[in-house]
């Protein structure tokens, strides 16, 4: 039984990547645009300012990562309808889904690695401008920022997707409720925050916030957010 489950999570898994330009080829081309862009201003002011004394650092590595939650969305809405009729069940179909974000995430994550390492190794590409070796993340060293680099797709990824799932389970009016919810939430914390002179004690909160914590908690609502999706996938309409 568990051999024949593993197969049918497989053969998601191989749905999903049928068409890799979403989970493979998409995300490279933007990194990769991301990654030229960063290096040709680098490289401008390189060439431009004669005496560079701070290290060049910029935001562009985060593209790609983003694009994780379209990714996403297209997961549930386009794949899903199409492994239904293939007989897939739903919990096969959610953890295949899931796996596919954990190898695909873990791919990135890796490649991150290799280029921080990369950059580290030759001080910036020889001109002391860094795309992946971003200093906070890699303040606690080379493996917990590995983890950064695989929490941050895979919370996007998981956000798409749940909203992709609530959007089928119960349309579009309670993905609209859910957004004003956490809007409203939001609004009421930061009135609270204000009313009760608590800013002092939030910037210090974030002031104490380590790599390893912000991937600690991120993978946290991952959880959560896969854990609803799970709940709402067995009675989604595909």
């Amino acid at each position: 039984m568990t051999t024949v489950l593993t197969t049918r999570t497989a053969n998601v898994v191989r749905m999903q990547l049928i068409n890799r330009k979403i989970f493979i080829w998409l995300p490279l081309i933007i990194l990769a645009g991301a990654f030229a862009v960063s290096m040709i201003i680098y490289g401008a002011i390189y060439a431009s300012v004669d005496d560079i004394t701070e290290p060049m650092y910029g935001g562009g590595s985060q593209a790609p990562l983003w694009y994780f939650a379209v990714i996403g969305i297209q997961a549930m809405s386009m794949t899903f309808p199409f492994s239904q009729a293939m007989s897939v069940s739903r919990r096969e179909f959610y953890v295949g889904t899931t796996m596919t974000a954990v190898l695909a995430s873990l791919g990135f994550a890796l490649l991150y690695l290799v280029g921080g390492l990369i950059e580290k190794a030759t001080n910036g590409w020889g001109i002391d401008g860094y795309f992946f070796a971003v200093p906070w993340i890699w303040g606690q060293g080379a493996a917990v920022a590995t983890l950064l680099y695989f929490m941050a797709p895979m919370l996007t990824f998981t956000i798409g997707f749940f909203a992709a799932t609530i959007y089928k389970r119960y349309g579009i009016t309670a993905l609209v409720l859910i957004g004003v919810a956490l809007a409203l939430i939001i609004a009421l914390s930061v009135l609270g925050t204000s009313l009760g002179g608590g800013w002092p004690a939030v910037g210090r909160w974030f002031m104490d916030l380590t790599p390893l914590k912000v991937g600690g908690y991120g993978l946290a609502v991952t959880a959560v957010l896969s854990g609803i999706s799970f709940a709402a996938i067995r009675r989604a309409i595909p």
